[in-house]
């Protein structure tokens, strides 16, 4: 008998929660394209900024470590 119960709330608990992933699932915005390369440009350009400035101070460092 418990067992019969348990089976039948384990089932429900997967059912719900299936049907809450669904749930989450249509409120999820999926990009187009078109947002999809605008954000891979800021991305690489972002990359390459940060990769140059972290360069500089790197170099000046060693510039300044050279000089004491």
């Amino acid at each position: 008998m418990k067992k019969d119960v348990k089976s039948k709330k384990k089932k429900e608990t997967k059912d719900n929660y299936f049907k809450q992933v669904r749930k989450e699932m249509s409120l999820v915005h999926f990009p187009n394209r078109k947002d999809m390369v605008k954000y891979s440009i800021a991305t690489v350009f972002f990359v390459i900024f940060f990769g140059i400035y972290f360069y500089l101070i790197e170099l000046a460092m060693a510039l300044v470590k050279s000089l004491i």
